[in-house]
């Protein structure tokens, strides 16, 4: 469905000029939030196709082994006073953001399933390949006021695939992270060490290691409007007691927040927080979040859970709220701008759709390095004849 206030034809590549005459400007993608406000778009049910697991050292393995369960503490009419600080700096394993992964363990997936697809090898071919995370961006993009973004998109083989690019303003921020940022970060993952066991029915264990290198993941197929789309994203964890044992209304998405003690507290958080929890929930179709709000000294002195669906609730009568139409709206109207502009079948060929605050999406066309990100030679293990593709 197009949102009402788009032009039909916006999205459009445009034809080369002539050199004597003035270059037409290129296209672009408004992103006000009242141009996307007409009804919510058709999404279809997201089934999940698969999993993968990243293991200590980061290394692939095309199965569950990194999956972990909900095991919540007992609600005996007291806080869990989880400690988050516990452990940090010694027993704490950051992942090196320096490596910049792109698509790669979502395309190793791929490579090794794509013969099992539901709907044939055929309906890769019209799909869209993507991270999750990188779908929540386009999501929250009419009502983000404070950072940019940059998505990398290639063609092969009739596939489009979306791959994020680190900004020059967001490796300035990354480099330069205050210490108390980069232990907020930590606390994040210490209380899904607390909420979490290894198996069903066990026990979390706290004393451990932290190590972000680890990660369980979903591999998703879904449409929007009439764009399908398949897309991976990071799961917290299982819940064993869940109403429905299929995946993914079994997971489960685990938050920190700071606690709230005054109504205008709570409203900011529906308006900004609730939105990106939303955004990063709805489209895997993960049922419920469970937020842990910690007090200044770093202990978690309640749980709230949020049913994804309800979300929205909690801004409805807020004129200065969100509105899911919107999000998935302007989502869909990117996605078929990036189809109508990338029509060339080739990976080495990249256009950089880039958005700031305030202004419009805009595109730039690269060949190669820096910015192509599907790989075209064989991994170090396969026997195939360098610069073959190993697809």
């Amino acid at each position: 469905m197009e949102p009402r206030g788009t032009k039909r034809g916006a999205g459009k590549i445009e034809v080369a000029e002539p050199r004597n005459k003035l270059p037409r400007s290129a296209p672009s993608l408004p992103t006000d939030p009242a141009l996307y406000s007409g009804p919510f778009p058709f999404y279809r049910r997201p089934s999940e196709l698969g999993c993968f697991s990243l293991d200590a050292q980061r290394q692939y393995h095309g199965d569950a082994r990194a999956l972990r369960y909900y095991s919540p503490p007992p609600t005996n009419g007291q806080g869990p006073n989880f400690d988050l600080r516990d452990g940090y700096p010694d027993r704490y394993q950051p992942r090196d953001e320096e490596l910049q992964e792109g698509l790669d363990h979502l395309l190793r997936w791929l490579l090794e399933h794509r013969g099992q697809l539901e709907g044939g090898p055929g309906w890769l071919a019209g799909a869209i390949v993507t991270w999750r995370g990188h779908l929540t961006k386009l999501l929250t993009t009419p009502y983000e006021r404070q950072d940019g973004w940059q998505l990398a998109a290639s063609r092969f083989q009739g596939t489009l695939y979306l791959s994020e690019v680190e900004t020059p303003a967001a490796r300035v921020q990354r480099l330069a992270r205050p210490p108390l940022l980069r232990e907020l970060m930590y606390m994040g993952y210490k209380f899904e060490q607390y909420m979490c066991a290894d198996k069903p029915g066990g026990s979390p264990d706290p004393s451990g290691e932290v190590n972000t290198n680890v990660a369980f993941c979903s591999v998703l197929r879904s449409r929007l409007g009439n764009h399908p789309l398949l897309f991976s994203g990071e799961v917290d964890c299982r819940d064993p007691q869940a109403p429905s044992t299929q995946p993914p209304t079994c997971y489960v998405e685990l938050k920190t927040s700071k606690e709230m003690h005054s109504p205008g507290q709570w409203r900011s958080f529906y308006r900004h927080k609730l939105l990106k929890w939303w955004a990063q929930s709805f489209l895997p179709g993960v049922p419920n979040v469970v937020a842990g709000f910690r007090n200044p000294e770093g202990f978690v002195c309640s749980l709230k859970t949020f049913p994804t669906m309800e979300m929205f609730e909690h801004v409805r009568n807020d004129r200065d709220g969100w509105n899911p139409s919107v999000c998935m709206n302007f989502c869909a109207a990117f996605l078929s701008f990036a189809q109508n502009t990338v029509v060339q079948d080739d990976p080495r060929l990249v256009h950089l759709f880039s958005w700031e605050p305030g202004g419009p999406v805009t595109v730039s066309v690269h060949q190669d390095a820096p910015y192509a990100f599907l790989p075209m030679c064989p991994p170090r293990s396969s026997p195939r004849s360098p610069g073959a593709p190993w697809w």
